[in-house]
């Protein structure tokens, strides 16, 4: 890196309004109420200051391997910007990294995931209103689909900016989030009886199946 140029990280203002935004954003539809959703949504929270606290504050990741990768792709200024982009240097991609494969996938994740938030939330919001199970919408498909929204919007996140901080928080946040989804249904468990065993019977808890992506038909 010449030393004349300017670094391309220590933005802090970037990490603030970044994170800010992100969280808003998410908060917007995910609504937390209780002590558990709050817990979930701090630690999702904490993951995204985490993110873009190495994408333009301190390039942590990139220090601790810049032995390992000097070695392994000589030529390349891991402290330029754009190199902070590693599945698409470590693959061969040499163009913007905007258009490289790893980030059209993690666009991919991070709009599903954002919109799954948002399409369960609405529906949840109705149901809780009518003092009814939530079955419609995403939750005719799986169980959690505001768990499995911020676990896709992590793995967009993970595609496209990867450090190791975030790395390692990923895991523990599954878990973290299969512990709070079995606690919810032990509770609406209680309160719905066989409405919500037979509910839980035929969907997924995260992962819908096959057959379950394809659009319906309507009877008729």
């Amino acid at each position: 890196m010449d030393p004349s140029e300017p670094s391309a990280y220590g933005v802090w203002s970037l990490v603030i309004v970044n994170s800010a935004v992100f969280i808003m954003f998410a908060f917007s539809f995910a609504r937390p109420r209780t002590t558990r959703d709050w817990r979930s949504f701090g630690a999702f929270s904490g993951f995204l200051v985490a993110l873009f606290t190495e994408m333009y504050g301190f390039p942590l990741t990139i220090y601790l391997l810049s032995g390992w990768l000097a070695t392994r792709f000589p030529g390349v200024d891991f402290f330029a910007h754009d190199s902070g982009h590693l599945l698409e240097i470590m693959f061969g991609w040499r163009a913007n990294p905007h258009f490289g494969p790893f980030h059209l996938l993690s666009t991919v994740f991070l709009g599903g995931g954002f919109w799954l938030l948002a399409s369960a939330w609405k529906v949840l919001y109705q149901a809780q209103k009518a003092r009814r199970l939530a079955v419609t919408g995403p939750y005719a498909r799986v169980r959690h689909p505001q768990y499995a929204g911020f676990v896709l919007i992590m793995i967009g996140f993970l595609l496209q900016w990867p450090t190791l901080v975030t790395l390692a928080m990923f895991p523990i946040l599954v878990f973290m989030y299969a512990r709070l989804a079995r606690r919810e249904e032990r509770e609406v468990a209680q309160e719905f009886g066989e409405e919500y065993a037979a509910y839980a019977r035929r969907t997924p808890a995260f992962l819908p199946r096959p057959r379950d992506l394809l659009p319906r038909r309507q009877a008729g």
